[in-house]
C-alpha cells in the first residue's frame, strides 16, 4: 500500500523508560539495552549471556528459526558457558555462530536488539514481574499497530473511491453544467464538501477554521477520521458516483446520502453493542 504509515521503529514505555522496538523483515525485535536500563540493571545483558541456560536457549531458538546457524560454533559456546573465564560479547556470538535472533544496531535507535521470543526470555531473567510488564506493553503496541494498519487500509480505499467519484464529476456532471474551465474546480470542491457535511458535519473550510493546529501541513478532517467514518466515506463516494450517473441533482443526492450514512453509522453502533453483549456473556461464570 503506497501510503503505509507503519513505522519501522516504534517504542513502548516501561517504568518511565522508553524501550525501542524495530522491524527486521516482518519480525519484531525489542531493544535489550533499553530493557536492562528500564529494569535498573545496565550490565545485566553481559551477565545474562554468560549463563548456560541462556546459551542453550539461544542455540535452540537459532536451530529452529535460522537455517544458516553454525551449530559447530554454538557447541563451543555451550561447552564453555558458565565458566569463570567465559565472557562472550554480543558481537562475538553473532559473528561466530551467524545468529540472527540477536542483532547489534548502530545509529539513532542503536543498541542490542533481540527477537521478541528472546527478549521475553531476557525479561524473565531480569525478573518475572518485569517480563509481565514487557509483554503487557508489547501487546498494547501491537494492538495500536493493528489499528493503524486498519486505518491506513480504509484511508486508501477512500482515496481509490474518491477517484471514481471525481471521474463521475468530470465525465458526467461537468458536461451537463457547461461551465468555464476556471469554474470547474468549484464543482469538485462543492461535491467533496457535500460528502464532508454528511460524514463529518462540516465542510473542509469549516473544519480548518475550527482546527488550526491539526490543519497544519495540509492536513484535513479525513486524516483524523475514525475507521467508521472512513468506511462510510468510501461507501458514499461510490454511491454518489452512481447517483451522478443516474442524473440525480445534488439536493436529491444529498438526501439519499444522508439516509445511507445514518443507516451505516447505526450498523456500526449496533455491531459494537452486539460485541459488548457477547463479551459480557462470555465473562459470565458458569454455575
Amino acid at each position: 500500500m503506497k501510503d503505509q504509515k507503519i513505522l519501522k521503529n516504534m517504542s513502548m514505555v516501561v517504568r518511565e523508560h522508553l524501550i525501542n522496538v524495530t522491524k527486521i523483515g516482518d519480525q519484531d525485535y525489542i531493544c535489550l539495552t533499553d530493557m536492562a536500563k528500564s529494569a535498573g540493571e545496565e550490565r545485566a545483558l553481559h551477565s545474562w549471556l554468560r549463563t548456560k541456560n541462556t546459551i542453550s536457549f539461544l542455540g535452540f531458538w537459532e536451530q529452529i528459526n535460522n537455517q544458516d546457524f553454525k551449530v559447530h560454533e554454538f557447541v563451543y559456546f555451550k561447552n564453555n558457558a558458565g565458566a569463570n573465564n567465559f565472557n562472550p560479547s554480543i558481537v562475538e556470538w553473532i559473528e561466530k555462530t551467524n545468529a540472527k535472533g540477536i542483532i547489534a544496531k548502530r545509529g539513532r535507535y542503536g543498541g542490542t536488539y533481540a527477537h521478541k521470543d528472546i527478549a521475553f526470555e531476557f525479561g524473565t531473567w531480569l525478573s518475572p514481574e518485569f517480563k509481565l510488564l514487557i509483554i503487557t506493553e508489547f501487546q498494547r503496541l501491537k494492538e495500536k499497530e493493528q489499528e493503524l494498519v486498519k486505518w491506513d487500509s480504509h484511508r486508501y480505499l477512500s482515496r481509490v473511491n474518491y477517484r471514481l467519484h471525481t471521474d463521475s464529476i468530470k465525465l458526467i456532471l461537468l458536461p451537463l453544467l457547461q461551465l468555464a474551465k476556471s469554474q470547474e474546480v468549484f464543482v469538485y470542491t462543492d461535491e467533496a464538501d457535500m460528502l464532508n457535511k454528511v460524514v463529518f458535519g462540516e465542510t473542509a473550510a469549516e473544519w480548518k477554521a475550527n482546527n488550526l493546529n491539526q490543519a497544519k501541513n495540509n492536513k484535513n478532517q479525513r486524516d483524523f477520521a475514525s475507521i467508521e467514518q472512513l468506511v462510510v466515506l468510501a461507501n458514499l463516494e461510490n454511491l454518489n458516483a452512481h447517483f451522478i450517473s443516474e442524473g440525480k441533482d445534488q439536493q436529491n443526492r444529498m438526501q439519499l446520502l444522508i439516509t445511507a450514512a445514518q443507516r451505516q453509522f447505526k450498523s456500526f453502533i449496533t455491531e459494537e453493542e452486539e460485541n459488548s453483549k457477547n463479551t459480557n456473556i462470555s465473562n459470565l461464570k458458569k454455575p
